[in-house]
């Protein structure tokens, strides 16, 4: 059983954010309307989606590898859409460079703070939340300058992850899912799966918080462990400049079986070249490629004069 916090964000997308607390005993959800005690299975055959966008739109994505890979765009700032295609509300743990994006704690998803969505409802992360009324913007940048550094966090730059987890409680009656117009740029770059479909509107958010995790932030230098170097060639994720972002708690009960997972990686365009994920460009024609296109033999009877 979780007790949950949920949080109303009204930042730059007027977006609603929610925040949970762990507790062994069973409370109510905060809402005006009492909601009936009964489980709702999960709905496998629809995903989550999870998208990166960079002014208003999604980066193209690339399945590669067994991932998914966008490609980072150095100093642009971004946002993390995320859309719950159920009928229910769900939470969703997400880290970026492997720090939660509410307390910035690497943990386990389960003990992590969480975003809550409406029931077909989405919402854009667009910071890390610093305060109950102030967000700070993910921007793509460094592993010298990313917040995984300021942080001694280096051993999971580069990635996006959301970890979904659907309310115990649902409403009485099945919620119709609202007309979505699908915009032309949509047609690329969407992550489906465990995973997802998208739209574009508000909904709310939530946070979750563990005492557990107060001191795994540095439990790993605590082993004497040798935190990996970072580097001024590959992504991370920087923290930039503030912006008003309002929260409210709310109680939540959650199951704790995870209903859905979508990771994201993203690189810089040379990096993805290296991992074969991009093709590498040949600006002139590559002598290379045409020897590799060669043959042996070809329908000839005799030999032609040069």
């Amino acid at each position: 059983m979780k007790r949950a916090l949920l949080l109303c964000c009204l930042g730059l997308a007027l977006i609603a954010v929610s925040a949970f607390k762990f507790s062994n005993s069973r409370t109510q959800a905060a809402t005006t309307e009492p909601l009936p005690d009964y489980w709702s299975p999960v709905d496998v055959d629809r995903g989550f989606e999870v998208q990166i966008l960079v002014d208003g739109r999604p980066l193209e994505e690339y399945n590669a590898r067994g991932r998914s890979y966008v490609e980072a765009q150095a100093g642009a700032e971004y946002e993390v859409r995320i859309h719950n295609p159920l009928p229910y509300r769900v939470a969703v743990a997400l880290s970026v460079d492997g720090l939660n994006s509410i307390d910035a704690r690497h943990t386990t998803a389960w003990n992590s703070s969480k975003w809550v969505v409406e029931p077909y409802g989405t919402i854009n992360i667009s910071g890390w939340q610093m305060s109950s009324e102030r967000a700070r913007r993910f921007y793509f940048t460094s592993e010298r300058d990313s917040y995984g550094a300021k942080l001694g966090q280096t051993s999971n730059l580069g990635v996006v992850s959301a970890v979904f987890f659907r309310e115990r409680r649902t409403y009485p009656v099945p919620i119709a899912p609202p007309p979505r117009p699908r915009p032309i740029y949509e047609e690329d770059g969407r992550r489906r799966g465990a995973e997802a479909p998208t739209a574009g509107s508000t909904a709310e958010s939530s946070v979750e918080k563990s005492d557990k995790t107060k001191s795994q932030d540095s439990a790993a230098l605590g082993r004497g462990q040798v935190m990996p170097q970072p580097d001024d060639e590959y992504a991370a994720t920087g923290i930039g400049r503030s912006v008003h972002n309002d929260v409210r708690w709310v109680n939540m009960e959650l199951d704790s079986r995870p209903a859905g997972e979508v990771v994201i990686r993203y690189e810089y365009y040379p990096a993805l070249v290296r991992l074969g994920v991009l093709p590498r460009p040949y600006p002139r024609p590559d002598a290379l490629r045409r020897r590799e296109a060669a043959r042996g033999f070809e329908d000839r009877r005799f030999s032609p004069e040069p």
